[in-house]
């Protein structure tokens, strides 16, 4: 009989790659924040005119893993927009500490997830679920318009134009007779327009750049430039 022998580089060798699948600083997520950029366009290999939104990448981090003992539910929280140390409080610093986190992130949003890890805490955000051609739902507060009137908030088509006639850009009629004497909830009247969150379904990623840190979105997204995005897997798909 012969005995089988292995060398010594293999064995040292397997140990070696099993720790580096272990160890793993990015934590898988349904979504991320970032920043919109701009629009621009580009053209894809046919040579089609395409319409794409430019989101800024920013670092996401866990700040807090909650659960069911705890908290009552399972969630990840996380943290974004690095800003100058001197613009965060007390409170903030000390959170961030604790998850071990040493960028100085200023805003927090949750994730709901089930099974909720605590090894997550302070890991950053992955992407590689946000590749080309997958689909996204994108969610920011709509831009703000002011107060405006009903033929611009609610699409009215107004009165005549004429010299003489005295209802142009109105609203008409609004109310009834004694009964019931009142407005009734929920008419369409002039009023302050935007500034609302707003999630539009079902966008295209056209291209995930990481080393340059940008993400392109087919078609608009909500919000104005510098805004703050959610980007989150479709639902719908």
């Amino acid at each position: 009989m012969t005995e089988e022998t292995t060398s010594p580089e293999v064995e040292a060798e397997a140990p070696a790659e099993e720790e580096k699948k272990e160890v793993s600083t990015a934590v898988d997520l349904p979504v991320f924040y970032g920043v919109k950029a701009g629009m621009t366009r580009i053209f894809d290999d046919a040579g089609n005119h395409v319409p794409v939104t430019v989101v800024k990448l920013i670092p996401n981090r866990v700040a807090q893993v909650k659960t069911k003992e705890t908290d009552g539910y399972e969630a990840y929280q996380l943290a974004y927009n690095v800003k100058r140390e001197k613009l965060l409080n007390n409170p903030t610093k000390g959170h961030l500490k604790k998850a071990g986190i040493t960028d100085h992130l200023t805003r927090f949003g949750e994730v709901k997830a089930e099974g909720a890890s605590a090894d997550a805490l302070g890991k950053e955000v992955s992407l590689e679920s946000f590749s080309k051609d997958s689909f996204i739902d994108v969610t920011g507060i709509s831009k703000g318009k002011g107060f405006q009137g009903v033929m611009k908030r609610w699409n009215f088509q107004g009165g005549p134009a004429a010299h003489g006639s005295k209802f142009h850009r109105a609203p008409g009629s609004i109310g009834m007779c004694a009964s019931p004497g009142r407005v009734i909830k929920g008419k369409k009247l002039p009023g302050h327009m935007g500034a609302k969150q707003k999630t539009v379904q079902n966008l295209q990623v056209v291209e995930l750049n990481k080393e340059q840190g940008y993400l392109l979105v087919k078609g608009s997204v909500p919000g104005s430039k510098s805004g703050f995005l959610r980007i989150s897997k479709a639902v719908k798909k």
